[in-house]
């Protein structure tokens, strides 16, 4: 079924006429369509421009979209996925798709300009693979920091020089637009119930070192036990490779009163509600701080890392160099004194909320207007591939 799925969304590809291939957005997974969602809602509706958006993922919410600028088609991952990538002809390639050309999936044999959109604000050197931004045109960077490691990186191995884009991060200002929101509509009965436990939201990133996989057990348990209430959060790859080990911790509190379990990464209310993030080396701190203006506890696992040089480029990644301005960091080996790290770091919020603005403005990107002036980027990056006369997206085969 999948073959045949597949073959099916290759046809109903190659035989789009040549507007509906001037801008294509390829999800890997469902989780990519909040990244996308914006920035196609703008091009079809204020610039008036066609997108085909191709998904690897049947349960992806941009196949249930509508919009008379907007195609879906589904290529589930397998062959033709593969060959879609390998001979598609279009203008522009969008992705959120680390590793372009350095896996299976690789760059088409077509002149195509790739657009790759940053989905964190993480640097790009550390939990990342050295190469897994080589491949691209076009960057969409969240903030200075990326823009410094992509250009050393280039430096260091002579590489051309990509197209750097000052872009920002929309799901950063779709946090502050929703906490602001939140908080408008809770603070006034929050005040009154000064006695109510915080709410812990652990949302850590992925990998064996990862904070549910070294001590997640614990941590809940001394955090309960403190009478917090935990909201425990995996991210999506952790049920995908360490399915058990989630599972088994999940259903070791699921029947404490004050314990609560999510898995959706767009689900949004927990982050809301939550008092205090407990994280590791996930770069979702970074948007829980500058977003909600809320402090982070770190333990102190060591570090996921995919690029094991990365310290020859001599830049500590943002998700360290941060940790202090935004939070606490805690030894997993001392995992009593989270609560009463959690009692101080919300004891002064005042001060925090002024500390982590800063912060935000010389770290962010085009704050608050990231998505049309994105849009109106691709719109300029298609237009320059046609004068150019790139006539790939206008031939079929």
């Amino acid at each position: 079924m999948s073959l045949l799925q597949g073959w099916k969304g290759w046809r109903t590809f190659k035989s789009l006429p040549p507007e509906w291939r001037n801008l294509v957005f390829f999800s890997e997974t469902g989780q990519d369509w909040h990244q996308y969602s914006g920035l196609i809602e703008c091009l079809n509706s204020q610039w008036g421009r066609k997108v085909c958006y191709v998904t690897g993922d049947r349960n992806d919410a941009g196949l249930r979209h509508h919009h008379e600028n907007f195609r879906a088609i589904h290529i589930p991952e397998g062959l033709f996925l593969t060959i879609f990538f390998q001979v598609a002809r279009a203008d522009v390639f969008v992705l959120t798709m680390m590793d372009l050309g350095n896996l299976h999936l690789k760059r088409s044999v077509h002149p195509v300009h790739y657009v790759y959109v940053f989905h964190s604000m993480g640097s790009t050197h550390m939990v990342d693979n050295a190469n897994s931004f080589d491949h691209y045109d076009t960057l969409f960077c969240a903030g200075s920091h990326q823009v410094a490691e992509i250009r050393k990186r280039e430096a260091m191995q002579q590489l051309k020089p990509k197209e750097l884009f000052d872009y920002g991060h929309p799901r950063l200002e779709q946090v502050m637009r929703e906490g602001a929101g939140w908080r408008a509509s809770h603070e006034p009965a929050i005040a009154k119930n000064t006695e109510r436990p915080a709410v812990v939201l652990i949302a850590p990133t992925w990998g064996e070192t990862s904070i549910f996989n070294v001590c997640g057990s614990e941590l809940i348990r001394v955090l309960l036990d403190a009478g917090h209430e935990v909201i425990m959060r995996p991210h999506y790859q952790s049920n995908r490779l360490h399915g058990a080990t989630i599972a088994r911790v999940r259903d070791q509190f699921r029947h404490e009163a004050r314990f609560s379990y999510i898995d959706q990464m767009g689900e949004t209310d927990s982050i809301l509600r939550s008092d205090v993030l407990i994280s590791d080396w996930s770069a979702m701190a970074l948007e829980y701080a500058l977003g909600l203006e809320k402090p982070v506890v770190f333990i102190d696992v060591p570090r996921r890392i995919r690029n094991p040089d990365w310290q020859s480029l001599g830049m500590e990644p943002i998700e360290s160099s941060m940790r202090s301005e935004i939070g606490a960091i805690v030894s997993p080996d001392q995992l009593s004194a989270v609560p009463g790290t959690v009692g101080k770091l919300l004891a002064n919020p005042g001060g925090y909320v002024n500390q982590v603005r800063a912060l935000r403005e010389r770290t962010v990107f085009r704050l608050g207007h990231s998505i049309p002036d994105g849009a109106a980027e691709l719109v300029r990056i298609a237009d320059q591939q046609q004068a150019l006369g790139v006539k790939g997206s206008g031939q079929h085969g």
